[in-house]
């Protein structure tokens, strides 16, 4: 819809070998994953120099948690949120930094 190719994973572990195996341009993370929460799959991405600098927009239902520094994503959004909030938050995410 917005021109974007996306990937899913229906968990935590899943969503880890994905970005292991592609680069992808942004990752949208839910908080709640299964299996591997939201939280520990942002500390694996940033633990590695290959995967350190991919932006994240977290999706969170938690409000107030605060294991969630905004300062360890690109964007937080709170649910419920709707297609165009996603869309907004990927394209702010990886527009060109200084333009």
């Amino acid at each position: 819809m917005a021109g974007y190719t996306v990937a899913t994973a229906t968990d935590g572990i899943t969503a880890l070998q994905w970005v292991d195996t592609h680069r992808p341009d942004v990752i949208v993370l839910d908080w709640g994953l299964p299996r591997l929460g939201g939280r520990d799959v942002q500390r694996e991405i940033a633990s590695h120099a290959e995967t350190r600098d991919i932006p994240i927009v977290l999706v969170t239902g938690v409000a107030g948690d605060r294991e969630i520094d905004p300062a360890d994503f690109c964007y937080v959004l709170r649910k419920p949120i709707d297609v165009e909030e996603v869309v907004r938050a990927v394209r702010a995410c990886v527009a060109p930094k200084g333009g």
